[in-house]
This record gives C-alpha cells, structure tokens and sequence, in this order.
C-alpha cells in the first residue's frame, strides 16, 4: 500500500533537548507549572499567551492533514480496490461496530462519572451564564446537520476549520481521485502524499514546542482554580484507564471469543509491539514489528496489509473512547449542560472526524479541538487537558494497536485464512 498514511514514519517522542525524553520534559513542564500557578497565582495568567500559541498551531494542523491523509487513505489503493472490495466492506462493517461500542462506553463512562464537573473554566466565567445557557439550547437538529455537512466552498470551509464539511469534500474527491485514469493520478496521490508527510513532520515541530504550553496551560489552570482542579483531571484519567479496561474486557475480549480467536497466542505476538506503543505513545513506532507479529500468528501478508494501516485511520477504538470522553469533558468543565441528544450528535461528529488521521503522537487533540469548534465548546478546555494528556495518549494508543492487531485476526478468520498457533481454518 504505497499511499497508505501508515506508511509514514511519525515523529519519534523519544528525542529530546539535553538528552532528556519528551515524556520528561513533558513532566517536568507539568510540574513547573504546578508551582508556578501554586506560588504565584498573579503571574501565572501571563502565560496564557504561551499555551494558545500551541492551540493556534494544532487548530492550523487540521486542514491540510485531515485532507490529505483521508483522501490517500481511500484513493491510494488503486487497481486493486476491485480484489479487496470484500475484505473493506467486511474491515468497515466491523470498524464502525466496534468504534461505536468504544463511543458508547465512553459517554456512558462520562456521564455517570462527571470527572469534569467543578472545574470551572475561566470562559464560563469571563463570557457570561448567558452565553453558555445560549449555545447550550441551540441544539442541532439532524436535517441542520446534515445539510451543514455539504460545504458551499471548500476554502470557506478549510478557513473557518469546519471539519464535518473538509471530510465530506475529501471523501468525494477521494472517490473522484479513484477512478482517474494516467498520470495524473499518480501525479496528484503523490502531492497529497507529500503534503502528508511535510504535516507529519510539523505536527513533530508543534510537539517539540508541547511542553512549554503544557506548561503554561496547567500554571494559567492552576493558578486561576487553584489544586484542587488538579483532583479532578486526576478524576478524568482515572475514568480513562478504567473506561478502556473496560472496553478491551468486554468488547474486546468477546470479539476475540466469538470469532475463535486463541487469546493466550495472540497476547503473546502481540505485547512487544504494544509496549511499544505504550511507551512512545505511538501506534506507527510499532507498524512493523505489528505487521511482523500478525504474520507469525498466522494472518496472510495481504490481510495485514490492508487491515492494520486502514485501522490506523479508521480502527481508533482507544481515540475514538478518549475523544467522547473528553469532549463532553469539556463541556462539563465549561459548566455547559448538554442534553443526550446533543452528545449523541456530537458523537456523530467525531466518528466522522475521527476517521482518516493516523495515530501520530497526540493526533487526538487536533481532532479534539475540531469538534469543539465544530460545538463551539471552548478551546481552553483543551488546555486544561494538556496537562495530563501524555498519560492518556500511552493508554489510548496502545489500545489504538491492540485493537489494530485483533481485526487483522478478525478478518482473517472471516476470510477463514487464519492459521493461529494449535488452530486450524474455518471456513467464511
């Protein structure tokens, strides 16, 4: 797959100034933060401007590569889309599933836990009760979002980020892109491409900046709310871990049952390239050793092939639970009450805007920041997750692959080309 996103290296979070990692960093930023925000709550709103500077370079990622990462992702297959015609429907049908389970679990997790209520954002205070009760009212209705969805003008759409409508056009193109016959298809599949890999690359020059607005959001949080909002982000990672424990034992795990899957073998191919995400919270730090590892259990190269980076893009089950926990957390934080079939709605939304972006580290919160200006929730509350986002991206992700790898077996066993350790064929 020559114009798979996947195929592109992600920034390594590994490097890092003076030898010091980019976890480390990110660590000690949080906790200079603490104490400056702890010590001197009068100064710590000067460094506001230090962590919208990094939301305005995540907001400016989301066009150019949502755009051309989607359209890649579907029109790079070529002349074979006829041979794995059956193979994507039956990756797409099984994808949707388990990422609306994923979705599912994550607004229930939310909404019974409420680890973002007391935290009192500082524009719930600084824009009024009325606004927040206002936009709280406007609740989309399906026809409003269906019809907003179809963009007039597609740079109109890309300057206001309106993301529902830069998919919507991608995936036409895409479609249009696929069926061009000659050079020019090639000519425009390598452009985007590269226009891909240059957006790879500046999202690793926006994260090399990360910890100083990691660090300047959590003293401007700190010092405005005080410690005790730190008890509840501690709230909101907690309802995370356990949140996707409770997805991988029982939508995971059951998949893995259903389809006959032999569990003990699986884990064992696959942990070394799940500690690997975890630890780089990165999914394409370990794309090869997961594409080794499916072979060697047993799933034939042209299924892992297709599958595994097609889940990178489509297949987010550990983002995808993280991006419905952590909107409605937003709005909670905002003290904004959303009804359920604003959530719902906003559910929808990220689905779609979810689908396309591979898993580089932190990819989440350009998708995140998306959907809130899609909702017109505050931004500030991305910077309020910053904080603690690194210990989250290590959960999500290592998700993220293990998901990946368990619908590559999925499907080779659908297909009934499975030859698991100790386990023969089953017919599709």
């Amino acid at each position: 797959m020559a114009h798979s996103a996947a195929s592109t290296p992600a920034p390594s979070p590994s490097k890092g100034f003076l030898g010091i990692g980019f976890s480390q960093w990110i660590l000690i930023s949080m906790v200079a933060g603490i104490l400056v925000g702890w010590l001197a709550p009068d100064f710590a709103p000067n460094l506001k401007p230090f962590a919208n500077i990094f939301l305005r370079m995540i907001k400016s990622l989301i066009v150019p590569l949502l755009f051309s990462t989607l359209v890649v992702g579907i029109a790079g297959h070529g002349d074979d889309m006829k041979k794995v015609g059956k193979l994507a429907l039956r990756s797409i049908i099984y994808f949707e599933i388990v990422t609306t389970l994923a979705l599912a679990i994550g607004l229930i997790a939310v909404n019974v836990v409420k680890p973002g209520v007391g935290i009192g954002l500082s524009t719930a205070a600084s824009a009024g009760t009325d606004e927040f009760k206002a936009l709280a009212a406007k609740t989309p209705t399906f026809a409003s979002v269906l019809e907003h969805t179809v963009p007039q003008s597609f740079f109109e759409a890309a300057a206001a980020n309106e993301v529902l409508q830069i998919v919507f056009f991608a995936i036409i193109f895409a479609v249009a892109l696929a069926r061009v016959e000659g050079p020019s298809k090639k000519i425009a599949l390598d452009g985007l491409q590269a226009i891909s890999d240059i957006m790879f690359k500046f999202v690793g020059i926006v994260m090399a900046y990360a910890p100083i607005g990691i660090g300047a959001a959590i003293g401007v949080t700190v010092g405005k709310s005080g410690l005790s909002v730190l008890l509840s982000l501690a709230k909101l990672v907690g309802t995370l871990y356990v949140s996707l424990i409770v997805f991988v034992l029982f939508v995971l795990v059951p998949v893995a049952l259903i389809m006959r899957i032999p569990i003990k073998a699986f884990w064992s191919h696959v942990k070394e390239p799940w500690l690997i995400a975890f630890s780089t919270a990165s999914s394409e730090a370990a794309f090869p050793q997961a594409m080794t590892a499916m072979e060697k259990f047993g799933v034939p190269r042209r299924i892992v092939s297709f599958v595994l980076p097609t889940g990178y893009s489509f297949n987010l089950d550990g983002s995808t639970l993280y991006l419905a926990l952590a909107s409605v957390f937003v709005a909670q934080a905002a003290g904004i009450d959303m009804p359920i079939g604003q959530q719902l709605l906003m559910m929808l939304t990220l689905m779609l805007t979810s689908k396309g972006v591979a898993a580089v580290p932190r990819a989440s919160l350009v998708i995140l920041s998306g959907a809130l200006a899609q909702f017109g929730l505050p931004l500030e509350g991305i910077a309020v997750i910053l904080g603690v986002d690194a210990i989250m991206d290590m959960a999500r992700t290592s998700v993220n692959l293990l998901g990946n790898c368990l619908a590559t077996a999925v499907m080779a066993r659908w297909e009934g080309e499975l030859k698991a350790p100790g386990d023969a064929p089953v017919a599709a």
